[in-house]
């Protein structure tokens, strides 16, 4: 995958990472900023084998670790408020395993979204609407039907064909990663 659609599914989802964990906006986008530095750095040489884990999980093990790094960083700077709970603050933050849950859960999030993003141009706008306004925000088909003048039944086929060629969008960025 490019360089651009990996910052496009990736840094929000870094980004979230960081406000889970208690950043601000400007500190999550410097977290973002440092684990694609990191991830550009180690590009050159990385040789991705799936016996050593996934693809996400690795990403997920240097933003963490960057995180850690600047939280470690922020409790050597004098703290504004005269005292620092870092270390409580730490200590409260949920286990790996509920980490790598949610980091999963945001990134199937992204890819969705991303996948979306890029192959809305195929359809038709009223195609597209039919799709978003029915599987993605639940809307009443017979009401989406008569707002947008279609029949049931051309709803139902404008999402199995949109949802069909997202398959495919998925599964093509999933097979050039993992």
């Amino acid at each position: 995958m490019a360089w651009q659609g990996f910052v496009r599914l990736y840094a929000p989802l870094i980004h979230a990472y960081g406000m889970r964990r208690g950043l601000q906006d400007a500190s999550a986008a410097d977290l973002v900023q440092q684990v694609l530095m990191r991830v550009s750095q180690a590009a050159a040489g990385f040789e991705y084998d799936p016996r050593r884990g996934s693809f996400r999980g690795w990403l997920l093990t240097i933003t963490r670790h960057e995180w850690l790094k600047m939280i470690r960083h922020a409790s050597r700077e004098p703290a504004g408020s005269g005292e620092s709970a870092v270390r409580q603050w730490l200590e409260q933050q949920p286990d790996e395993s509920a980490d790598e849950a949610l980091w999963n859960d945001a990134y199937q999030r992204n890819l969705f979204h991303w996948a979306a993003e890029r192959i809305k141009p195929e359809f038709r706008e009223t195609t597209w609407r039919a799709f978003w306004m029915t599987a993605v925000e639940g809307q009443d088909i017979d009401a989406v039907a008569a707002e947008l003048q279609m029949t049931r039944g051309a709803i139902y086929i404008a999402r199995s064909r949109i949802v069909a060629r997202l398959r495919l969008e998925i599964e093509a960025a999933e097979g050039k990663r993992e």
